[in-house]
């Protein structure tokens, strides 16, 4: 549990400063894009004074410097529109379609609506022309820079995150898979002891009521030893009646729970067939059980259903123990999570392995009330 909230922090940090580092670059792009739009605006303002005074002068004027000034406008679009609303001129216009007069109006309410114009006065009482005038591209580029650096942002921490929890993920796995099949080794060599001792007993007692016992224990035993060794591995999967596979686990958990503990079956009478490994299965359905009993605290009922529904199969286990909270739903899985005292917290995080890598099926938790119970579903292909 320490881990995982360790975890979301450490997303939870590197998202608030991703988002820190793009306001603040919209911040600033923000400033410069002002800056750039009141520069330009005040070139408009010295182009209309250029022209203004071009369209005045006499013979005596010396239009030198008038002239450069408007022929230094090369990327600021214009359009001069006469006292009557008509197109007088225009200027660093890209012109699209067949329509010239109507593009050029149609743009020019667009500069009005904005609030780009400039009105140029004329010597003559009455006379005077509006200049209107759009951002240059450049400024339109530099206004859009922002937004487009913000996704690529977004994406790039995306892509890191995905990586940094891949890797996190792959490294457990490996953990879980050599412990599996160390604790797999290890088992090896005491139960086969025991299986020789439960045969040299056998033979010695043969009427001893406990020694049978004794060897479904030993066998129990091999089973578990069987199933830690396939972790890490693909393990084969044969067409098998599922029927059989939940109530053999039904019936071994109802030997070993107290009398205080109802475990029922609610499975059709005719065979389900699935492609499963049984030991994996079996094991999963173990689990669930003994966690169940877990939450009921010794004391309670436990249901396991089998449904059929056109080409999937679904396994409902379900307790009437302490309940799980809704926020919890997905978490419950993740490596590490557990609320008891003992425990690694990762029997649901292999359950979800088994079923969803090995089976290509899904488990979840289907439905919890607090204080009154929880089911979870297994979902298995036919």
């Amino acid at each position: 549990m320490e881990w995982i909230n360790r975890t979301r922090a450490v997303k939870v940090g590197l998202i608030i400063v991703a988002v820190l580092l793009c306001v603040a670059s919209l911040i600033f792009s923000n400033h410069l894009v002002n800056d750039l739009e009141r520069e330009e605006t005040t070139r408009m303002e010295i182009w209309t004074e250029a022209m203004r005074t071009f369209n005045n002068a006499d013979e005596n004027t010396d239009l030198n410097l008038v002239l450069t000034v408007i022929k230094g406008n090369s990327t600021i679009p214009i359009i001069v529109l006469d006292d009557k609303g008509g197109i007088d001129s225009y200027s660093n216009i890209r012109i699209h379609g067949t329509d010239t007069l109507g593009y050029l109006m149609r743009k020019a309410a667009t500069m009005r609506e904005a609030d780009h114009i400039i009105r140029m006065d004329m010597n003559e009482p009455g006379r005077y022309y509006d200049v209107c005038y759009d951002d240059s591209l450049m400024l339109k580029r530099l206004a859009a820079y922002p937004y487009i650096q913000f996704g690529i942002f977004i994406i790039i921490l995306m892509v890191a995150l995905f990586a940094l929890l891949s890797m996190k993920r792959s490294e457990q796995n490996r953990v879980w898979v050599g412990l599996s099949k160390e604790t797999a080794h290890q088992l090896g060599t005491p139960i086969s002891s025991l299986m020789a001792w439960t045969e040299i007993l056998h033979s010695t007692y043969p009427d001893d009521e406990l020694i049978p016992e004794m060897s479904k224990d030993v066998h129990r035993l091999e089973i578990i030893a069987e199933r830690f060794s396939k972790i890490g591995s693909a393990p084969d999967t044969t067409p098998e009646n599922l029927i059989d596979a939940v109530r053999r686990v039904a019936e071994y958990i109802d030997r070993r729970s107290s009398e205080h503990i109802s475990i029922s079956c609610r499975v059709p009478e005719r065979p389900i067939i699935v492609s499963m490994c049984s030991p994996l299965f079996e094991w999963v359905i173990e689990n669930l059980c003994k966690n169940a009993i877990d939450a009921m605290n010794g004391e309670g009922c436990i249901t396991l259903s089998v449904t059929q529904a056109h080409d999937l199969v679904y396994v409902d286990i379900t307790d009437t123990g302490k309940g799980i909270q809704k926020s919890h739903f997905k978490s419950v899985f993740s490596p590490g999570f557990t609320t008891k005292k003992r425990g690694w917290g990762l029997g649901l995080s292999l359950a979800k392995r088994i079923i969803e890598s090995y089976h290509k099926g899904r488990i979840y938790v289907k439905h919890s009330e607090l204080g009154k119970g929880t089911t979870f579903r297994i979902e298995l292909p036919l």
